[in-house]
């Protein structure tokens, strides 16, 4: 059997909600045994993912059920291919735990503000002196430096500050948000990036490393244009809604069909001149309004009216297929019920079906790169609250059964949240 690229590091996540989940999880699936060490009390597992939505559409089958801690959506998705093991790092038992696991762990991700691993006594140089080359990322809204430090943050508070907010929106409206917390993954997915590239530096010089990684930075990084432009012109970049700033036509068009719509977007003359072809060639597109890049860019909303005639009369798959066969580049946008059935996606094998003891049986998301020698697995479901206590705390730091039955009577460690509500 072919070794996991990453098999034999060891993960310790501290992490929350989504962007460091996302990081740590990634890790998980190219073989890193990721010990997810998370609170014990219900009062602090609210600001992870286990509870962190009380909304029954987030729970399998729109039902809390029983062991509800272990059925939330979000925390199945981004918590597979790790180990649960219950620490309060309020309590000193606990910490003295977690020093024994840096010992003969390879990197730390926790994306508290600033102060909290301080106050824990778990700063990176304390770590250092425990295990000199640990690896420890840590992942708050605004870095570890600067007057902005330790304010708290979410991925969607993060667009705004990065300029990402700014840039979303139709004219003479208010700005909008993604519609997701786009900060998260853009920096859980920056956060790999830099834990790949720690680990192979240790590998060159046998030196750890902290990785200071600010979420408003990762999103400010993933819009150079707008930072770009300007120092170079002094403009603003003005709402543009679906539009683009020199493709036309280039939006969202409504197609026949309950709230269905493609979007269309093309560049150039010659992909004009096939857009014509596919449908038919009418009229109105040998229009000296529309002859050129710049004319059609300069008529967008006559274009977009005539454009929605002919999409209205065809569904958002028919509309992309026949706009897709002359090259023109259309597709059609798909709720989660179309992603989930459509024959691309399933074809290429990118959900995948994992069993849960608490949750059941449902699709998640897979990976989107696909490794020819070392593809990623998903080897195991999220975890159960403190499922892997025994495992983590007994054949890893050899701790007896009797020790470990006393750290579960003081509630440092246990399976079932003492203080967590009912819904």
């Amino acid at each position: 059997m072919t070794k996991m690229p990453l098999e034999g590091v060891r993960v310790l996540d501290v992490s929350r909600v989504w962007a460091g989940p996302l990081l740590t999880r990634l890790l998980g699936d190219f073989g890193a045994e990721v010990i997810k060490v998370e609170p014990l009390f219900g009062r602090r597992l609210v600001s992870g993912t286990r509870t962190l939505s009380r909304v029954l559409p987030d729970f399998p089958n729109g039902q809390f059920g029983e062991r509800h801690w272990n059925r939330h959506g979000m925390f199945n998705d981004l918590n597979r291919n790790k180990l649960s093991l219950t620490l309060d790092l309020s309590m000193p038992p606990a910490i003295e735990i977690f020093k024994k696991l840096v010992k003969i762990s390879d990197i730390v991700v926790e994306n508290y503000t600033p102060r909290v691993m301080s106050n824990f006594g778990l700063d990176y140089p304390v770590l250092k002196q425990i295990k000199e080359d640990i690896i420890m990322i840590s992942m708050p809204g605004y870095g570890m430096t600067g007057p902005y430090r330790d304010y708290p943050a979410f991925g969607t508070n993060i667009e705004g500050i990065a300029g990402l907010t700014s840039l979303m929106g139709y004219p003479g409206g208010p700005p909008n948000l993604l519609g997701i917390a786009g900060g998260d993954p853009i920096s859980g997915l920056h956060g790999v990036s830099a834990v790949l590239v720690a680990l192979w530096h240790r590998d060159l010089t046998g030196k750890g490393q902290y990785i200071d990684l600010a979420m408003s930075e990762a999103v400010a990084s993933v819009i150079g244009e707008a930072l770009v432009g300007y120092p170079l012109n002094k403009r603003i970049p003005p709402l543009m809604g679906n539009r683009h700033p020199h493709m036309a036509p280039h939006g969202c068009y409504r197609c026949k069909g309950n709230d269905m719509w493609v979007v269309i977007a093309i560049s150039s003359d010659e992909e004009w001149r096939a857009f014509c072809q596919a449908i038919g060639s009418p009229p109105w597109t040998r229009n000296a309004r529309f002859a050129d890049q710049l004319s059609r860019w300069e008529n967008q909303d006559e274009l977009d009216g005539l454009i929605q005639e002919w999409t209205l009369q065809r569904d958002h798959y028919e509309a992309m297929h026949i706009l897709q066969a002359a090259g023109v580049a259309g597709g059609p946008v798909l709720t989660g019920m179309e992603i989930l059935n459509d024959p691309h996606l399933k074809e290429r094998n990118f959900f995948v079906e994992i069993a849960h003891p608490d949750a059941g049986i449902h699709p998640y998301a897979g990976l989107p790169v696909k490794l020819s020698e070392t593809p990623a697995t998903f080897r195991l479901p999220a975890p159960c609250l403190g499922e892997h206590n025994e495992y983590v705390l007994g054949q890893l730091l050899g701790l007896s059964k009797e020790e470990m039955a006393q750290l579960e009577q003081s509630k440092v460690i246990g399976t079932v949240p003492p203080d967590i509500d009912t819904p």
